[in-house]
């Protein structure tokens, strides 16, 4: 008899690991397949690898790009984690080498794996494990980058010090325990990744270690050179209309009641990717950019001239605006100039403080942040005495907030 788990209707194993196995289901409602990791929650303790699930998760949930295996919901009972992927039905890419591969073929896989990996490094997303096992084939022959497990959220050009991945596809100042960068570290592994599909074998002894170092190249040059440019087509990131569901990560690991629906968050068009962690209590890693990521500006007016002055603050340093509700915008960069197509640059929140007055939260994503800077600047310009404005009204009601609390006698 089959297992059900909230929506999905378990099947057969397909895949299994030191801590988890991976079955394949079927949504009920929608008839369509997935692929459900399966973890035991005593085992993760027992081994001491709930960190690395939890970031496994949170870095999974940043993500949305065609070549990236996509994570829709996290379900979580007394015993067991479940986390419900896209299903990727053409296996491994290293069962699709062992067959060889011509040329064009090749290719076509490692232009899909840099715009992955250039797709995670613009989030400030380090995989830190690419391998042939971790890249897997849709039933079309599109690449997907897999197992995030050993992933690293840090601030671009910050250098990481934890040795870890594969013996033959780690960059050596991994293995020397150097402080390295995370994206030298995917490059590299990268390029052994092309040797390996080109050749069909490894690229090196222990022995020639370093004299491959000194031809490491960026990402930037890759895509630059001649032999991957040929049939070249970018694959874009996605932004969607709903988020991932998930529940809160700590509870994921705490919680001694079944919960059969993950917990239903807030949705949005765009989410950067400090919005997505901070959904998950107890798992914020924005102490990690060492950065203020919001700033808070007053405005004289009502909520809707506020809007229209951000609307204009907006076209005036050329991003594009899409309201998402009555009091929230976002700004985004026209997709003509941007790489990754509509990729978030700014959010923005007016809240009401008082009849005459409100304030603007404003939010900046992994975009340009010289962008975040332009909007701060012309918006302090257009609302010349906005600021003097809100304080004295915040004066005001704090001041009858004090007559209040000694008459009173607080």
């Amino acid at each position: 008899m089959a297992s059900i788990v909230g929506k999905y209707c378990l099947g057969k194993t397909i895949g299994e690991g030191a801590f988890a196995k991976v079955k394949l289901a079927v949504d009920v409602h929608t008839n369509r397949q997935v692929a459900v990791k399966i973890i035991d929650k005593q085992t993760v303790i027992k081994n001491k690898i709930i960190y690395q699930i939890k970031r496994e998760i949170s870095t999974m949930r940043l993500l949305n790009h065609p070549n990236i295996v996509k994570i829709y919901e996290v379900i979580a009972t007394k015993k067991k984690i479940y986390l419900i992927m896209e299903y990727v039905s053409g296996g491994q890419l290293t069962d699709r080498m062992c067959k060889g591969l011509a040329e064009k073929e090749a290719r076509k896989y490692f232009q899909q794996l840099i715009d992955a990996v250039d797709y995670c490094h613009g989030r400030g997303v380090y995989h830190r494990d690419l391998k042939p096992e971790n890249l897997l084939l849709d039933s079309e022959g599109n690449l997907k980058v897999s197992d995030f497990g050993l992933s690293v959220l840090r601030k671009p050009g910050a250098l990481l010090s934890t040795a870890c991945g594969s013996p033959s596809y780690v960059a050596p100042e991994v293995i020397t325990k150097k402080n390295y960068k995370g994206a030298d570290a995917d490059v590299w592994s990268c390029g052994v990744v092309l040797f390996e599909l080109l050749a069909g074998h490894l690229p090196f002894e222990d022995g020639s270690l370093t004299n491959l170092y000194r031809k490491r190249a960026t990402i930037a040059q890759i895509i630059e050179h001649e032999w991957f440019r040929v049939d070249y087509e970018l694959s874009a990131g996605i932004e969607e209309e709903q988020g991932t569901k998930v529940a809160n990560l700590n509870r994921t690991f705490d919680s001694k009641e079944k919960i059969n629906n993950a917990t239903k968050g807030e949705t949005s068009t765009f989410i950067n990717a400090f919005q997505l962690i901070s959904m998950s209590n107890g798992l914020n890693l924005s102490g990690l950019f060492h950065e203020q990521q919001t700033t808070k500006i007053g405005s004289q007016y009502p909520i809707d001239e506020t809007i229209e002055k951000i609307e204009f603050t907006a076209r005036a340093v050329n991003l594009m605006v899409k309201r998402m509700n009555f009091s929230q915008v976002k700004l985004h960069e026209n997709k003509s100039l941007s790489r990754y197509g509509s990729h978030v640059i700014v959010s923005a929140e007016v809240i009401q403080v008082t009849p005459t007055a409100c304030m603007i939260e404003i939010s900046k994503s992994s975009g340009n942040p010289h962008i975040f800077e332009e909007v701060k600047t012309f918006l302090s310009l257009i609302l010349p005495y906005c600021i003097l404005i809100f304080l004295f009204e915040l004066k005001s009601v704090l001041q009858k907030i004090s007559e209040f609390a000694a008459k009173e006698h607080w």
